[in-house]
């Protein structure tokens, strides 16, 4: 095999294809980055059971054929070559020669029989804006658990339903809500996808245009996959049941404050300086400002107000994570904030406070971004 390609089309592809891949895998043919020349194009593949990517671009290919070199190393090569055409071919001894300019590397060529296949996606299918998509990943990704403990925390459930695709995640102390448009086979489907890769995605594809969304496989098998031009992510889909988080959203919404976000975000900030590690901020919401006061170790202290308009009720204090919080307010993605008090049937339960976006003191916002987060106990 032998082939000419543009240094910085295939220093991009190398990096977009490894950049799925765990950093240690334990089987080490998978750190092996397939490449197919043929024609007047290269495919570039990495697959680790779970997750694959792949990508087609052009080259001068003057032998066709296939090889599998280790991924991460290749990228690391490609990223640092002189601007100059690459050169790779297939040396008589196997090994994988790679020249760029007075620059060469000979690699060690992998076994390509004993790559696995990478998985072919056959079903149903619809497109999302991809900038759409890509922030509603962002907004909701981190609210996903980072704990392998139960799996399916650690997964972002997408739902498609009609004309609206529904991303959904949770750790159990929060929620986090966003629908985007969906422009395709009027399907009521869902998949669990890993957050890891789902914010991947986001990160890949959040300026292409449109994302084409596929459902595949059956059983232990299902997976999913997002296509924009000439790059394609699959996932395989964790399995198991989601827990059902969208009947804790509230219906009545009329006991909120509204807050400048950024004012809200630097306060809290500061506050939560003094705070022990884990321990909740105290917030009280009153009708013209919300005050944090903070206590930690060494009799720290400290307490900052911010302007606020309280609508619909009472004084409310309670206990918040502030870094949950802060990660909320970020996901806004508004010049305020609306954060809505919620009832519950149980008196000795506290009910979580709702975040929303809104884009003036009186008017809510108009994206579908919905926060959930539980209240802490306050030590008296």
């Amino acid at each position: 095999m032998r082939f000419q390609v543009n240094r910085d089309v295939f220093s991009e592809a190398v990096s977009f294809v490894v950049k799925l891949l765990p950093q240690r895998n334990p089987q080490p043919i998978l750190a092996g980055v397939l490449i197919e020349a043929d024609g007047s194009s290269l495919t570039l593949s990495a697959f680790d059971y779970e997750a694959s990517a792949r990508t087609t671009i052009e080259a001068t290919v003057e032998t066709p054929g296939t090889i599998l070199v280790h991924g991460r190393l290749l990228s690391d090569i490609a990223s640092r070559l002189p601007n100059a055409p690459i050169e790779i071919a297939v040396e008589e001894d196997g090994g994988i020669a790679v020249t760029c300019g007075s620059a060469r590397f000979t690699l060690a060529a992998m076994p390509v029989e004993e790559y696995p296949s990478i998985p072919e996606v056959n079903g149903s299918s619809g497109v999302v804006p991809a900038e759409e998509f890509g922030t509603a990943i962002a907004q909701v990704g981190f609210a996903a658990s980072r704990d392998d403990v139960t799996p399916v925390l650690t997964g972002v459930q997408l739902e498609v339903s009609g004309h609206t695709l529904s991303l959904v995640a949770t750790d159990r102390y929060r929620v986090s809500l966003r629908d985007v448009p969906w422009d395709g086979e009027s399907v009521e489907a869902t998949a669990l996808v890993p957050a890891r890769t789902l914010l991947e995605v986001g990160k890949t594809f959040g300026h292409a245009g449109n994302i084409q969304v596929a459902f595949s496989g059956a059983g232990d098998r299902e997976i999913i996959a997002f296509t924009a031009g000439n790059k394609t992510v699959t996932s395989l889909l964790i399995k198991g049941n989601f827990p059902p988080v969208r009947r804790l959203f509230p219906e009545q919404t009329d006991h909120y404050a509204v807050v400048n976000t950024a004012d809200l975000v630097e306060a809290v900030r500061r506050v939560s300086l003094v705070l022990d590690r884990a321990a909740p901020l105290r917030f009280t919401f009153s009708s013209d400002s919300v005050t944090m006061d903070a206590s930690g170790g060494d009799h720290a202290r400290a307490s900052e107000s911010v302007d606020a308009i309280l609508s619909g009720g009472d004084e409310v204090t309670l206990g918040l994570n502030p870094q949950y919080l802060i990660e909320a307010l970020g996901a806004v993605k508004s010049e305020f904030v609306r954060v809505t008090f919620t009832s519950s049937d149980n008196a000795n339960k506290l009910s979580p406070v709702l975040i929303t976006s809104q884009t003036s003191v009186d008017q809510a916002g108009l994206d579908s971004f919905k926060y959930l987060l539980q209240p802490n106990l306050l030590l008296r």
